[in-house]
């Protein structure tokens, strides 16, 4: 019998997949230092983002049994 393949942990913390198969993760730019930011780009930041597709593939592959 084949072995499974692992996922790697630290994508699994970090993306999650769509009901259409679009793969969402959440911005960098909300931790810290966040006085000299301006008050819409924070907003803008707080959206969820969608991977575009160039790195569509790098994900899947690094987590084999989501979608």
């Amino acid at each position: 019998m084949k072995q499974k393949l692992k996922s790697h942990s630290g994508a699994k913390k970090r993306f999650k997949f769509t009901s259409k198969g679009k793969i969402k993760y959440k911005k960098a730019g909300l931790r810290h230092l966040l006085i000299g930011m301006s008050s819409s780009r924070g907003r803008k930041l707080r959206k969820i983002g969608v991977l575009d597709k160039t790195n569509v593939d790098v994900i899947k592959h690094k987590l084999p049994y989501k979608n």
